[in-house]
């Protein structure tokens, strides 16, 4: 995917407006980006690749299944202190610094994780590490920032791919380094290596900066004005709360499938759960074209199609409950459907000033993943009490309330298009 190239720098004229502060970097053409969606991918993954461990975790470290999801839970909890506390650095930070810090403070994070003797360092190293993975969410607005009005939301599309691939390969490849491996650990190393070697690779191939080159905000005042982001750009606001209610009725899906395949008639094991992350990879890669679709027809309609394929995903799922073809034919829209919704959320907010990038990036982060943990709190609630059939319904509720906001910001007029 070629993105447009920087032409060498030229004496500007008095009085123009001051170059942007990537211009003169290395051209943002294909391979840089592909390398961006690819560093995404690999540090998404440190997420998600614990998650089949832990049951060899319990037995290695002599601790209970449930005392061992701790793991999993400080790496969730890491991930959103990682957006709140670093990814607005990405506006004012030297962003080749930025990205080496924290590929580096990861990379020692993974081998403190693989070499811990109990569950309390493994935590801790969790909670370490998945705050400083945060490199996805900057590397995101710099990639659309580079690609230029128009060809933002291939950008977006392009790294959106990596880390849904990501965090779905993961599970795989983190469960083959483990056997073949013969302990937990080496899937942490597998990692670590993966980690560091993009610190040959990476920073080289970014700009020096993301932000503006102009006013820089200290780092108590780039916090707070996160909030007044949502006030001044509604924007930031329809593409916040779409992604939040998109994404809960995503997680209703993914928390309650297990429980559902275990049950009878379908009667299936952990295995076969865990399956569906790979069998939904067609989704992922058709959400590619989401980008694209983005650039030439708006954020609005590409939200209104993935909305399309939420319902149908939904009816799949509700009345086919239980038939595996339906099922794995459900998850797959609903896998496309909410990366095709967040590829043109990113693309409305990116389409503001690039000095704010990262920080509007914050605030639609934030906000699905809060979305995100409503759905699977709902879900815990609804299902153990009522069944597959009430859960299939919130996801619904949850659908209909981003259509009500879609409808809504298209009746409130014209959204913010790329020149």
């Amino acid at each position: 995917m070629d993105l447009p190239t920087t032409p060498c720098p030229t004496a500007a004229p008095v009085g123009a407006p001051a170059p942007p502060p990537w211009a003169g970097a290395r051209p943002a053409g294909g391979p840089p980006v592909l390398l961006m969606a690819v560093a995404g991918a690999v540090t998404v993954a440190n997420l998600y690749f614990p998650q089949p461990l832990l049951a060899a975790v319990a037995r290695g470290l002599r601790v209970s299944e449930q005392t061992a999801g701790l793991v999993a839970s400080a790496a969730q909890v890491g991930y959103a202190l990682g957006i709140l506390l670093i990814v607005p650095l990405a506006d004012t930070a030297r962003l080749r610094l930025l990205t080496t810090t924290l590929l580096a403070l990861t990379s020692c994070g993974l081998v403190v994780a693989a070499a811990a003797p109990n569950l309390l360092t493994l935590t801790l190293a969790t909670l370490a590490l998945s705050t400083t993975t945060v490199l996805p969410q900057v590397l995101t607005p710099v990639a659309a920032a580079l690609a230029g009005p128009g060809r933002r939301g291939r950008a977006v599309g392009t790294l959106g791919l990596g880390l849904t691939l990501g965090s779905t390969v993961s599970r795989t490849v983190s469960g083959a380094a483990s056997d073949a491996g013969g302990t937990w650990r080496a899937a942490y190393v597998v990692a670590a290596v993966a980690t560091a070697a993009l610190l040959f690779l990476l920073p080289r191939a970014l700009p020096d900066r993301a932000g503006t080159a102009g006013h820089r905000l200290p780092y108590r005042r780039l916090l707070a004005s996160l909030p007044q982001l949502l006030v001044d750009h509604r924007e930031v606001r329809v593409s916040a709360a779409i992604g939040a209610s998109v994404f809960a009725a995503y997680s209703v899906f993914w928390a309650t499938l297990a429980f559902h395949l275990a049950t009878p008639p379908l009667g299936f094991g952990a295995g076969v759960a865990g399956l569906f992350g790979l069998l939904s990879v067609p989704g992922a890669l058709l959400s590619a074209y989401a980008g694209p679709l983005a650039d030439r027809f708006g954020a609005q309609a590409v939200n209104a199609w993935s909305l399309l394929c939420l319902a149908v995903s939904l009816a799949l799922v509700g009345f086919g409950a239980h038939s595996p073809v339906a099922l794995v034919a459900g998850a797959n829209l609903l896998v496309l459907g909410t990366s095709a919704s967040q590829v043109a959320n990113q693309a409305r907010i990116f389409a503001l000033s690039p000095s704010v990038a990262a920080r509007v990036n914050t605030v639609f982060m934030l906000s699905s993943f809060g979305g995100g943990a409503l759905g699977s709190f709902t879900a815990a609630r609804l299902y153990g009490s009522y069944g597959w059939t009430a859960a299939v319904l919130a996801a619904a509720g949850f659908s209909v309330a981003a259509a009500l906001v879609v409808a809504r910001a298209r009746r409130g007029g014209p959204e913010l298009r790329p020149a």
